[in-house]
């Protein structure tokens, strides 16, 4: 979902979470991210996600645990 503020969104809870990653808009009008972070932290963040900031309409999630990329930081990247 674009145009509700979701990456800022996502950005803003991660950074006080101290979760550690990437978001960004897809081509599709999806929103791809990457979390890096405590466990319980990252699946706060992703619950986030589920719901999205008021106005946005999040049709599903897709979650798959990867290998850390050691992310230092938490960005809104140019779309993927």
């Amino acid at each position: 979902m674009q145009g509700v503020f979701f990456r800022d969104s996502v950005r803003t809870k991660a950074q006080q979470r101290g979760v550690n990653g990437w978001v960004a808009n897809r081509p599709d009008g999806g929103v791809e991210a990457v979390f890096e972070g405590e466990p319980e932290a990252v699946e706060r963040l992703v619950d986030f996600c589920r719901r999205g900031p008021r106005g946005a309409q999040v049709e599903s999630v897709d979650v798959h645990e990867e290998a850390p990329e050691g992310e230092r930081a938490f960005r809104i990247t140019p779309i993927r």
